[in-house]
């Protein structure tokens, strides 16, 4: 039921939504999901033919761009899951850009006055109308904040305003539940036994309703100076909390050179070498070490400043791994460096990459195919990118399903990497990682790692052989009484459960209709001295013959 109203309050969007997917070739899956029986579309418009001047990669990267900011941010983050697309989509969403026009300033000026309970003018001491950037879901603009010392003394502050674009939380909300919708149709096909799209579309749901929020952005922004706080290289600028809320966040306005602008970074003298190896050192400490991580590292992102000092920006995307997450990457990276394929699938096991019907010696041959290829190469000249792109291959091929942050990990990493190569050729990403991949592989052996996973196994030992004699007596005892309960479960595919659920309901109506009629027929000698109760009596009657004609053509049509 809830599904139907989500369709009817959401219908024009759904056959926007379906028909910009059908022109670019993907109607083929859409009937697959009965779509267009469940919103009455012509089969004609599923069966449209996409244009041949673009590759199906092309055509999904060209379909998000079309359908607006949630389907951008769709694509964007599908582009991190290689379990999910084959390389070739891969590398086209990662193409994906959401620059888009601005919205007047007028419309913003009055999210900021709804946001601030007063009108900007009266908080800042200049705003520029023209934006800084506009992105689908915000833009910046440039401001100056009057700040008042301790001392009394007043000073100007350089600082940026960003500002939700007006109504894109109700936009972002309509098309999540009609990606909940299109998810849960396709849960029921051979796709839902693979890929799992409810959880797909859950995990997206989640981290695009976490960047809308700023307070959260701003924490990240807290969270990474403290994490830095003893490194001199970075700069995070500051959030100017008193005026930062859900839809607005402000911070420190920070100057400096684009990362990757080689010719001004060479005419200002600075030391590229130097830059990369600070750049690098930051995102495999976030990495590796903190487990809290810029997910989107790109050059855009980087600025900089006097002394070599890097200055990081947007910290709406961020990654997290839990300590079990690191040992398990280190883990695995030791197998591959010792060249050890059993260990590797362990490994992926472990993680429980494996989840559906992976064939083992399939997966161990192309994995032996894979560190052959790298068998007596020196880590200096192994390339992040090209070993990530191989990876994505056999991850797709072989259905391996690893959390999304392992795949912003190798995202970041490979991102981090070619942004290295670019202001350094002899950039090594490798020798920059292993002093903190030396000391995770030594916590492996500090009794802090292991100590409490081995105590917790002892407490839950202690509790089975405290209850086991009792437990066996029990048992024993139903035994002899011929006592003995077996609980039994039936597990049913959905399709079995929905078509037991129609057969329950027709069998319901089929029983209510029967009540009606014996109902009506009972009162029917009493309604003919009574021309009103005579006429509800005929209303009743054509009611249960048209629900009953109804359901014998629902009965006796072919099953979808």
């Amino acid at each position: 039921m809830l599904m139907n109203l989500r369709r009817f309050h959401n219908l024009g969007r759904y056959h926007e939504i379906v028909t910009i997917l059908a022109r670019h070739g993907f109607g083929s899956i859409l009937e697959k999901l009965q779509v267009n029986r469940r919103l009455s579309l012509p089969i004609a418009l599923l069966k449209q033919k996409p244009s041949e001047h673009h590759t199906p990669a092309e055509h999904l990267r060209l379909a998000c761009e079309e359908l607006g900011p949630t389907f951008i941010k769709l694509g964007q983050v599908l582009s991190t899951r290689p379990d999910l697309l084959p390389p070739d989509y891969i590398t086209e969403l990662s193409k994906l850009r959401d620059n888009v026009p601005p919205n007047p300033w007028q419309d913003v000026r009055a999210i900021l006055t709804e946001e601030w309970g007063k009108p900007p003018e009266q908080i800042f001491a200049s705003i520029d109308p023209q934006p800084l950037g506009a992105a689908s879901l915000a833009q910046v603009y440039a401001a100056t904040l009057p700040l008042e010392s301790a001392s009394g003394e007043q000073s100007l502050r350089q600082v940026v305003i960003k500002v939700q674009r007006p109504n894109i939380r109700a936009v972002i909300d309509a098309d999540l539940e009609i990606l909940e919708d299109l998810a849960a149709l396709a849960q029921r096909t051979p796709i839902g036994e693979v890929y799992n799209p409810i959880d797909v579309v859950g995990e997206f749901a989640f981290t695009l309703r976490n960047e809308l929020d700023y307070w959260r952005e701003g924490r990240n922004a807290d969270r990474f100076r403290r994490n830095f706080a003893d490194e001199t290289n970075l700069y995070i600028p500051k959030v100017y909390w008193d005026h930062t809320t859900r839809r607005v966040l402000v911070m420190e306005r920070i100057f400096g050179l684009k990362i990757d602008d080689l010719a001004a970074l060479d005419a200002a003298g600075y030391d590229r070498h130097r830059v990369a190896l600070v750049a690098a050192r930051i995102v495999v400490k976030e990495i590796l070490e903190d487990g809290f991580f810029h997910a989107d590292p790109h050059p855009g992102n980087f600025l900089v400043m006097p002394g070599e000092v890097l200055g990081a920006m947007d910290f709406g995307m961020v990654g997290h791994l839990t300590d079990a997450n690191r040992l398990d990457v280190i883990r695995l990276y030791v197998a591959a460096v010792r060249m050890d394929v059993e260990g590797v699938i362990e490994q992926l096991l472990r993680m429980g990459a494996m989840t559906g019907r992976v064939d083992r010696h399939a997966l161990a041959r192309d994995v032996g195919r894979f560190l052959d290829k790298y068998q007596g190469t020196s880590l200096k000249d192994v390339r992040a990118g090209e070993v990530v792109e191989e990876i994505v291959g056999i991850a797709f091929r072989h259905h391996l399903h690893m959390p999304g942050d392992l795949w912003l990990v190798s995202k970041a990493m490979v991102m981090m990497e070619g942004m290295g190569l670019q202001l350094d050729p002899s950039f090594d990403i490798y020798a920059i990682s292993k002093p903190f991949a030396d000391e995770l592989v030594k916590s492996l052996w500090m009794p802090n790692t292991w100590l409490p996973s081995i105590l917790s196994s002892l407490e839950s030992w202690r509790y089975l052989l405290t209850e086991l004699p009792h437990a066996s007596a029990n048992l024993l005892r139903s035994l002899e009484q011929g006592d003995l309960p077996v609980n039994i479960q039936v597990q049913a595919r959905k399709e079995t459960m929905d078509r037991l659920d129609r057969l329950i309901t027709r069998l319901s109506l089929s029983i209510l209709i029967a009540a009606f009629v014996m109902g009506l027929a009972m009162v029917f000698p009493y309604a003919s001295s009574n021309p009103v109760l005579m006429t509800l009596v005929v209303i009743g009657f054509t009611a249960v013959l048209v629900l009953g004609l109804w359901l014998a053509v629902s009965i006796l049509r072919p099953s979808r």
